[in-house]
């Protein structure tokens, strides 16, 4: 059984392991190519036109936020099938982090979807948009992991303050204390 600072690091292995390159065995540190469903990994990675697109993975509690995101033309955004097309590249991305996270630890990875995807498209130029995309996962495995929801902040901030003064002198007042009364 996995520790979760173990599978937290696995994760973040395998995210790691898929720097602009890496799709290319000749460029790979280890020899190994590895694609993982992004467009930067179509054709020759000096002759054709550079792609700039990339993800990210963040931990809230027990759940992996997936970050995408991409520069697009705008004639790709208008086109019909855009929104799934950015939703079957967090599949891919979800797909080779599973698979790089068994070759890295032995184990399996469970990762649950969590509600739907987020897309947010911004124009740059007339020419040029920004893709930034994002879905959740729940991490299977994570024992004891609490929610980042779980309990308002004024809560805790209210037991913390209280604890703090409870430590406190009870009704005893400083020598320099020259008030007359309490």
């Amino acid at each position: 059984m996995a520790t979760v600072y173990e599978i937290i690091q696995g994760i973040n292995q395998a995210a790691a392991n898929c720097y602009d390159g890496a799709h290319e065995a000749s460029l790979a540190t280890d020899g190994k190519a590895r694609e993982a469903g992004l467009k930067r990994e179509d054709g020759h990675y000096i002759n054709d036109r550079r792609v700039m697109d990339g993800f990210g993975v963040k931990f809230h509690g027990p759940v992996l936020r997936l970050t995408y995101q991409a520069e697009t033309r705008l004639k790709e955004v208008q086109s019909n099938g855009f929104e799934d097309e950015v939703a079957s590249r967090l599949h891919e991305i979800v797909k080779f982090l599973k698979k790089e996270y068994k070759a890295i630890t032995g184990n399996t990875l469970t990762l649950t979807k969590e509600g739907d995807h987020h897309i947010l498209v911004q124009r740059i130029s007339n020419y040029r948009t920004d893709v930034q995309a994002h879905c959740d996962y729940m991490i299977g495995g994570l024992k004891g992991v609490v929610g980042v929801n779980e309990g308002s902040s004024e809560e805790r901030l209210d037991k913390a303050v209280r604890d703090w003064l409870s430590q406190g002198p009870k009704n005893k007042r400083p020598k320099n204390d020259t008030r007359k009364g309490k």
